[in-house]
């Protein structure tokens, strides 16, 4: 099943700023008790955009309540695919939209409206995943004029997991979550096409009736109140509280900038585990060589990235998406790489064999190191940096300097390390991966949204990302407004 797939490239009147980073592993979640009545509970709409970060087989909770007697959620279902199931005074509400959600590089609009005052059953249940409105593998639908047990008084709901098992919870993001009381409102309300059959965001510009609310997570704060991460920006002022999140987790990655991650459906088969929000990586015990890639791969441009070493057999560097990830790094002839482990050399494969150099072998990666790697595709270089100090390259007698090199052939003065002897063809992406039979490798990934705090905010030219160090002038962070620029 193919969605239309959203990235952000395009230029539109409402930008997205931030989003929720959920991480399974965390437990965390969002939980709000209603103490009022709600406006209607014949109609409702649900409304909200997300990325998947790690898939497994468990249900994964976007939006729940259970009170012991009654229960309703939308689920991922089996880790990818959609279920809204919830309790009505008569009749069933159980309805499965046909096929999987499981592309971690896409964010996915999900929109149900529910009117059980219409006359026909299929009419009172009606979901659309990026505006395509959906067919059903499963549809059981609730009698005429039944009422939803929705935002009533006295229950507590939650998005992100069920508040009740320990398996349930989300890994990825999400962001502009609506949710309106007493109002069946179409997805068009919430979204259009743009003119290249791109389905983008569009304000809501509606009422939410009495426990309605509007879920942005752009403020700063943890607390229950106008000013944390939960707050409810409806003018209802339904805020929720948050259960072990940190000020890392409201980020730029959005529905309208989509930055890149590490990919879940783009790595070894031995499945190194990626967590929190697809930005941790660590290997297999024993096994090397067992990358990730990047979900956003590039063929032009300059790109800027960083990672945090935390063990010593963690590794960093790029290959093109056509070398197989199932291989070694330098040795399989269709390998195109060039990578960097902790003892301080270079290691890869150009169209002229594999690279095994010694260049600035006096500078090893221990844990806490940031790694800072400039790809210029459109010269055909990749750079290293140290904690700021860029290395040399692969001959190890000159120091590389991103913003030195002009381009001219061999970058001789600025020497840095090229990636295919000035033929980079083929389409890129950064990897992280594990270099050790000894030791278990695990780096954090910054492609802009770090899961820790850089001890200085550094942003591109074009104020994207949030990195420990500047990136080199004409260097950019890898998300999709970036990319329809340079890309």
């Amino acid at each position: 099943m193919v969605f239309p797939i959203v990235g952000g490239t395009q230029s539109t009147g409402y930008d997205i700023s931030n989003s929720l980073k959920f991480n399974d592993n965390d437990s965390s979640l969002l939980s709000r008790a209603f103490s009022t009545n709600p406006s209607d509970q014949k109609l409702t709409t649900i409304s909200f955009w997300f990325k998947i970060g790690n898939i497994t087989s468990s249900f994964r909770a976007l939006y729940r309540f259970n009170d012991g007697s009654n229960t309703g959620s939308v689920y991922l279902r089996n880790g990818n695919d959609l279920q809204f199931g919830w309790d009505v005074s008569s009749g069933t509400l159980d309805v499965r939209p046909s096929g999987v959600l499981r592309d971690p590089s896409a964010w996915y609009h999900c929109h149900i409206k529910v009117d059980t005052t219409q006359s026909t059953a299929s009419n009172r249940v009606i979901i659309h995943i990026n505006g395509v409105e959906r067919t059903y593998s499963y549809a059981t639908y609730p009698d005429q004029n039944a009422t939803l047990e929705h935002l009533s008084n006295g229950e507590t709901y939650y998005i992100g997991g069920d508040g009740q098992s320990s398996d349930k919870y989300f890994d990825g993001y999400i962001t502009e979550f609506n949710v309106i009381d007493g109002q069946a409102k179409d997805y068009t309300d919430f979204g259009e096409f743009d003119d290249n059959g791109v389905w983008i965001p569009k304000q809501y510009t509606g009422t939410y009736g009495n426990n309605g609310f509007f879920l942005q997570f752009k403020q700063t704060g943890t607390s229950q109140n106008s000013s944390g991460i939960g707050a409810d920006t409806s003018g209802n002022d339904l805020h929720w509280a948050l259960a072990n999140f940190d000020a890392t987790d409201s980020v730029e990655d959005t529905c309208t900038n989509n930055f890149a991650t590490l990919n879940t459906a783009d790595m070894h088969t031995t499945s190194p585990t990626i967590a929190d929000g697809n930005l941790d990586f660590t290997g297999i015990s024993g096994t090397p060589f067992t990358p990730a890639r990047s979900t956003i791969a590039v063929s032009q441009g300059k790109w800027y990235m960083e990672y945090k070493f935390k063990t010593a057999g963690g590794g960093v560097g790029v290959m093109t998406t056509q070398s197989p990830i199932d291989d070694h790094l330098r040795d399989d002839s269709d390998v195109r790489s060039i990578y960097r482990g902790h003892g301080g050399y270079y290691y890869g494969r150009n169209n002229s064999g594999g690279i095994d150099d010694v260049g600035g072998n006096s500078v090893t990666l221990s844990a806490d190191d940031i790694v800072g790697i400039a790809l210029d595709l459109d010269n055909g270089y990749v750079y290293f940096s140290k904690n700021g100090t860029y290395m040399n390259g692969q001959d190890g007698s000159t120091q590389g300097n991103p913003a030195g090199n002009n381009g001219s052939s061999g970058g001789a003065a600025n020497h840095p390390s090229q990636l295919l002897t000035d033929q980079h063809d083929g389409v890129w992406a950064f990897m992280a991966y594990d270099i050790s039979t000894a030791t278990t490798g695990r780096v954090i990934c910054n492609f802009g949204n770090p899961p820790y705090t850089p001890s200085s905010v550094e942003t591109d030219a074009n104020g994207f990302g949030s990195f420990e160090y500047a990136p080199p002038s004409g260097f950019f962070a890898l998300c999709t407004k970036n990319l329809a620029e340079f890309g």
